[in-house]
């Protein structure tokens, strides 16, 4: 149980990230389809980076220093190795300061903002934005999961052949794109329907709140689904590796589900149980 005095840590918080959300969503509103190819530069194969990018980031990060000075960042536009650690000495902040930059650039919903907390090996804060539509998503642990202030629980579908799925299609490496399309195949055959929507934060949030019952991925750093992952927890999920592995926010893979569908969708996923890229 937490002390009082680390619950009104965290509230404050959760309080402070919101605003820094909200404030860097003004900025991306501005520019969503309206950016110059100058604004934009490739960080690697179809990895997008922007101005726009680099200024939310450059806001978060000085709203949230200014109130816990002393905390580390970790945040994807930055290059400085020794915060990528898994396990944080005391507080940090994880920040994407916009998760689904190719979407954004092209003024194609959804986009978010994204910003967790982590204490030592464990995320205690999560934020995600949905930029677009002004959708935002809360978490503290132990204190549950809001969606714009109500209580959000996931779904409740115990069978795969009802359920709405997420997932992200390799766009930096293809060297497992055959098991990939193999696994996505079956899922098309078992679930209702599939999706894509190029944020996994998102993905995780609408598993979250009950719009998606499962997500899968690989490749994914801790930015895009550190914030995410806590909604779910904290919405009655449940999120491992393909493993069946306690999920961490470094691992490179992730299944989230509403924990009705999790073992059938970790036996359609075996062929992949060590793809990580």
């Amino acid at each position: 149980m937490r002390s009082e005095p680390e619950a009104r840590r965290y509230e404050q918080a959760r309080d402070v990230a919101v605003n820094a959300a909200w404030q860097a969503a003004q900025v991306i509103r501005t520019h969503a389809g309206r950016l110059r190819e100058t604004d934009i530069q490739d960080k690697g194969t179809h990895d997008l980076v922007t101005t726009v990018d680099e200024a939310s980031q450059a806001l978060i990060i000085r709203l949230l220093r200014e109130a816990f000075p002393d905390y580390a960042v970790l945040a994807e536009e930055s290059d400085d190795a020794e915060t990528r650690a898994a396990v944080a000495e005391g507080y940090r902040w994880i920040i994407d300061p916009i998760d689904g930059t190719t979407n954004f650039t092209h003024g194609v919903p959804p986009y978010a903002v994204s910003i967790a907390l982590q204490r030592e090996a464990e995320v205690v804060v999560g934020v995600v934005l949905e930029v677009a539509s002004g959708d935002l998503f809360t978490a503290i642990r132990g204190r549950g999961a809001y969606r714009n202030g109500a209580p959000m629980r996931v779904s409740r579908r115990s069978a795969l052949g009802a359920g709405l799925l997420a997932t992200g299609f390799p766009y930096r490496a293809y060297d497992h794109l055959d098991s990939y399309l193999a696994v996505f195949r079956r899922f098309m055959e078992q679930a209702r329907g599939i999706r894509r929507f190029g944020s996994a934060s998102i993905d995780l949030a609408y598993v979250a709140c009950g719009r998606f019952d499962g997500f899968y991925e690989t490749g994914l750093n801790a930015w895009d689904v550190a914030a995410g992952t806590l909604l779910v927890e904290e919405a009655g999920g449940r999120v491992t590796d393909y493993h069946n592995i306690p999920h961490s926010i470094f691992a490179k893979q992730i299944l989230a589900t509403n924990g009705l569908l999790h073992d059938a969708m970790l036996e359609t996923l075996a062929p992949m149980r060590e793809v990580r890229s």
